[in-house]
């Protein structure tokens, strides 16, 4: 026998490990696959992502059970979890796919040591990304710390066909075995210590991630180039949330891409699918970052002479947490977050931009709460996007380039269709009173959305304090 142990790998096919598994059952047994509640996991999460993830599992053990076979679910440390399953079953060997944060990698260490200690075999692979860390280096051989050169080794690199899912003689079926091993319940969110989800969470499972692929790729993806930065138009994916649970593998989203970039009409077109076709790379790009630099989640990537003075101000943080800051592309967004539990990436840089830049608050304090909301957080992808906007991290927004909310708001939203989707007091208002709402007096805005709140700070000056800020933090000023 052998244990396929399932993280975030959500699904049947095309996993890496799962198949390599049960194209060796001739010589190791076959396959039973297993997902482990991991409290020391479950810490770190939210309502939101566990739902979407209790969803999965189900779509993920529905699929199993269509073969013949069955998901195992078990509580507790996966040291301790996959030793005795693996006595239980009689499991000489484990597989899975890696982690790449900090806490991933140790907890991979800790389960390979327990499971050499019991004298059972452990193998593992890659499968989030289409190119391990360490494949795509400088000529030196070091980390790309800059994008766009990573992307033009990534893009004309050969990748991986998707992996075959495996055939149901491969996987252990309960049915027909002597060993009784319980597959148990899932569990509810209160049973894992959590609240309900506070967002409308989109379908979860292979079929619902491919729905999402096909759906895209069937018109939009060849308008992305043009529109990927209209909220309004929603020309996006939406696999963020399939890629991180990995209820579609990376190599078959890619796959499908590039047939679709192979039957463009046009050169336009063809660009556009490769623009959509860089957002995979980008991933892969701060997948890299992360797996080099650990220490990236809680600490700033690029040096400074000198510490950032970021301000603490509780209050103007609510704010933006609630979404009623006075700028209505920012309000938009950060209600976004709050009501489905995603936000489109053009506004996910106006609002991190705008906490920087205009209130100059700490990039963690956004992407703590960002990950408590986002249904398809990625360590890596979500905090290179904060150090991004931040001026912190790798091929960072320069320092000096600060966004203008309502500038942006008019650019991206000129009929301020997102934003009154989503701010409900502006909704009568029009959409020149919106993207002019900082220039409006008070008796101005009383007639126009007498129940949506004045700018609490003006732009003007923060930008101005924001640049001071960076300069004393760079050694090029006084304090």
């Amino acid at each position: 026998m052998q244990l396929h142990w399932h993280r975030d790998d959500l699904r049947c096919s095309d996993d890496v490990a799962l198949s390599t598994a049960a194209a060796n059952t001739a010589e190791r047994g076959d396959v039973v696959p297993v997902f482990v509640f991991d409290d020391d996991v479950l810490a770190h999460a939210s309502p939101n992502r566990v739902a979407f993830m209790l969803d999965a599992l189900a779509a993920l053990r529905a699929d199993y059970r269509e073969r013949g076979s069955d998901l195992v679910l078990r509580r507790g440390d996966p040291r301790e979890v996959l030793v005795d399953l693996a006595g239980d079953v009689g499991a000489d060997h484990v597989v899975w796919n890696r982690a790449h944060s900090g806490l991933g990698r140790e907890r991979d260490d800790d389960v390979r040591a327990a499971l050499e200690d019991a004298g059972v075999a452990h193998e593992d692979f890659e499968d989030a990304i289409c190119h391990e860390p360490g494949s795509i280096t400088t000529n030196e051989g070091t980390p790309y710390q800059v994008y766009t050169y990573f992307w033009k080794k990534w893009r004309d690199r050969a990748k991986d066909a998707p992996y075959d899912a495996p055939d149901p003689d491969a996987l252990f079926a309960p049915a027909d075995a002597d060993t009784d091993l319980d597959a148990s319940d899932l569990p509810t969110q209160d049973d894992l210590g959590f609240d309900e989800a506070t967002a409308d969470l989109p379908d979860a499972g292979t079929d619902a991630a491919r729905d999402r692929l096909l759906s895209f790729l069937e018109s939009d993806v060849y308008e992305y180039e043009e529109k990927r930065d209209y909220p309004a138009e929603d020309c996006t994916s939406h696999l963020s949330v399939d890629l991180k649970w990995g209820t579609i593998g990376v190599r078959e989203v890619h796959e499908a891409v590039v047939a679709a970039r192979d039957v463009a009409d046009s050169e336009s077109e063809r660009e556009s699918v490769e623009a959509f076709r860089g957002q995979l790379a980008w991933r892969e790009f701060y997948m890299h970052v992360l797996h080099y630099n650990p220490d990236v989640v809680a600490a700033n990537y690029k040096e400074y002479e000198r510490e950032i003075a970021w301000r603490d101000d509780p209050e103007e943080l609510a704010a933006w947490k609630r979404g009623e800051t006075g700028y209505p592309i920012v309000d938009a967004g950060m209600r976004q977050l709050r009501a489905e539990g995603y936000v489109h990436n053009r506004v996910r840089m106006i609002v991190a931009s705008f906490l920087t830049k205009d209130l100059q608050i700490d990039w963690r304090e956004g992407y703590r709460h960002y990950r408590e909301h986002l249904v398809d957080h990625d360590t890596a992808n979500d905090n290179g996007g904060w150090q991004w906007a931040a001026s912190t991290g790798t091929d960072a927004q320069p320092y000096f380039r600060i966004f203008n909310p309502m500038t942006q708001g008019e650019r991206y939203d000129p009929d301020a269709e997102y934003i009154t989707e989503h701010v409900p007091e502006l909704r009568n208002a029009d959409p020149d009173a919106i993207h002019s709402w900082h220039e409006l007096s008070r008796s101005e805005r009383e007639r126009v959305a007498p129940d949506y709140p004045a700018p609490i700070v003006d732009h003007g000056e923060r930008r101005e304090e924001a640049l001071a800020m960076y300069k004393r933090a760079r050694g090029e000023a006084d304090d």
